[in-house]
């Protein structure tokens, strides 16, 4: 047997959040690239548009905004009427606004909130329905190390919180649907970069803050969460299920 084979996405469907641009378009490549059907949602149209061109046939879209319910079930019932089935779903789509917390207005925390944690789960619950049915399926969640530790230095709580609060989700859904074929795993990544990112990659001080806190000594690159990816939404995974797989060059280690 072919081993590598346990890694491909052949005839399966991938619904990935956030896919306009950063790591959700890189996510979406991956997963064209090992086989899969993959139906990127954002709200952003003309950017939603380029990245598909450039992945291909494989790929196509739904704009919506992730943090409208009604979009949400627009896409799933979209994407079922087109394919029949839904295999993985990549809750991607996030945002952060540094602020100091005792600055940081409620109204601005809970549309964070909104965004990272609890669009998360409602369209868990949207694809697990679909999921469940059929009896197998994986979701991945992007976490971050914000939700693992606290930074301190760049103030985030609503941020921090909401990434926190994936990891456990990520916990009580695959306990309640591990018995049931579906797995829900999550991956935290360290500093990649992307346009939430860009203020800290396009500042040289920024940088030199990345080289000096990390183990490794450098930021990540993009391919270097294909694998993870891979493992989590694959077959090569099929025995794991409510974990985080930190991929941040050792900065939770320290």
């Amino acid at each position: 047997m072919d081993s590598t084979s346990l890694f491909r996405l052949d005839e399966k469907v991938a619904i990935v959040t956030g896919a306009s641009s950063g790591i959700g378009a890189h996510l979406a490549e991956v997963l064209a690239s090992a086989g899969a059907q993959v139906v990127l949602a954002a709200r952003r149209k003309e950017k939603l548009e380029s990245v598909i061109t450039s992945i291909g046939e494989s790929a196509s879209g739904f704009q919506c905004d992730v943090t409208k319910d009604s979009d949400l079930e627009a896409l799933v019932d979209f994407v079922v009427k087109k394919f029949g089935r839904i295999d993985i779903c990549v809750n991607n789509a996030g945002i952060s606004d540094p602020e100091p917390a005792e600055k940081e207005s409620p109204e601005k925390f809970r549309s964070i909130m909104a965004v990272n944690l609890e669009s998360v789960f409602v369209l868990s619950q949207l694809v697990g329905r679909v999921m469940l049915e059929a009896g197998q399926g994986s979701i991945v969640n992007i976490s971050s190390i914000a939700g693992l530790l606290a930074s301190g230095q760049i103030p985030q709580a609503s941020y921090a919180a909401s990434k926190a609060a994936v990891v456990n989700l990520t916990r009580e859904l695959a306990a309640q649907w591990a018995r049931r074929g579906v797995r829900v795993n999550a991956i935290a990544p360290g500093w990649f970069p992307s346009e939430m990112t860009h203020g800290m990659f396009g500042d040289p001080h920024g940088q030199d803050f990345i080289r000096k806190r990390c183990p490794m000594g450098r930021t990540g690159e993009l391919h270097e969460l294909d694998g993870p990816l891979l493992l989590l939404a694959s077959q090569a995974g099929s025995y794991i299920t409510g974990e985080t797989i930190v991929v941040d060059g050792g900065w939770s280690i320290i």
